[in-house]
């Protein structure tokens, strides 16, 4: 590798917006997350389902097609 062209790599906080914190290896000083392995539903297992509704449902309430 050439010398001073790469960026220091240092350790690095990691927020996530749960509260969960832990220290990894980065670039960067600072890292924050919206969720993490903590807090997803795929690894929680509390997955939460929305209807919120898609193309065809929308279509379907515009013009009353039950």
């Amino acid at each position: 590798m050439k010398k001073g062209i790469h960026p220091e790599y240092r350790d690095t906080k990691v927020t996530c917006a749960c509260g969960a914190e832990w220290e990894t290896k980065s670039t960067g000083e600072e890292i924050r997350l919206d969720v993490c392995s903590s807090c997803h539903p795929f690894f929680t297992g509390q997955q939460k389902f929305i209807n919120r509704g898609g193309r065809v449902e929308k279509f379907k309430n515009k013009y009353n097609l039950d």
